[in-house]
C-alpha cells in the first residue's frame, strides 16, 4: 500500500511538471527563500487564498493598494504571495503591479532632497509606511510618498534585494 502511495505522488509530480502550460515554478535559492520577483498590489482590496484558484477559500483581504509583496511561486495565472510580516497566501496576478514600492521596517528614515547624509532633510518616513520606488543605486533609493518625493536610504527597506539598483 505505502509504495501505490509514493507511486502516485511520483507520477503526479511527474505529469504536473509535463503538462504543455502547467509550470509550478519556486523561488531560485528556495535555502535563503529568495523571491522570484518583487511587486506591487494593484487594487485598493485583494483577495489572498489560501491556494491558487478561485476554488480556494480566501484567507484575508489586502485593503493597502502600492504594497509591496514578494512573488515566491506561481501557477498559471496565480501568484503566491509574501508580504513584509511574512503572511502568505495566493493572488491572481492580475491584482499585481510591476510598479515597485517599498516599506519602511525598522526605524524612522530621513527623506532627503538627495542621495546624501548630508543633504537636507525633507520628511521623517515612520515604520509601515509605504513609497513608490522611482528608482535605486545599490544604497539609496529615490521614493515618493504623497506628496513627497526624495532619497532614503535602502537599509531598512521591504520590497527589494540587498544593494539592488532600479532604474
Amino acid at each position: 500500500m505505502m509504495k501505490r502511495i509514493v507511486r502516485f505522488v511520483i507520477l503526479t509530480a511527474t505529469l504536473l511538471a509535463l503538462l504543455p502550460g502547467v509550470t509550478l515554478s519556486q523561488s531560485a535559492n528556495p535555502k535563503t527563500s529568495d523571491p522570484i520577483r518583487f511587486a506591487s498590489l494593484r487594487a485598493d482590496e485583494v483577495n489572498v487564498r489560501a491556494g491558487p484558484g478561485v476554488r480556494y477559500p480566501v484567507k484575508w483581504v489586502f485593503v493597502r493598494k502600492k504594497l509591496p509583496v514578494a512573488i515566491t511561486a506561481e501557477f498559471e495565472s496565480w501568484r503566491k504571495i509574501k508580504d513584509s510580516e511574512g503572511a502568505e497566501g495566493w493572488v491572481h496576478r492580475a491584482m499585481l503591479s510591476a510598479k515597485r514600492s517599498t516599506v519602511i521596517t525598522e526605524q524612522s528614515r530621513t527623506l532627503r532632497r538627495s542621495a546624501s547624509d548630508t543633504a537636507p532633510a525633507v520628511a521623517q518616513l515612520s515604520p509601515g509606511i509605504v513609497a513608490q520606488i522611482e528608482n535605486c543605486n545599490g544604497t539609496w533609493c529615490e521614493v515618493e510618498v504623497g506628496a513627497y518625493s526624495g532619497w532614503v536610504r535602502q537599509v531598512g527597506l521591504w520590497g527589494l534585494r540587498k544593494k539592488e539598483v532600479i532604474e
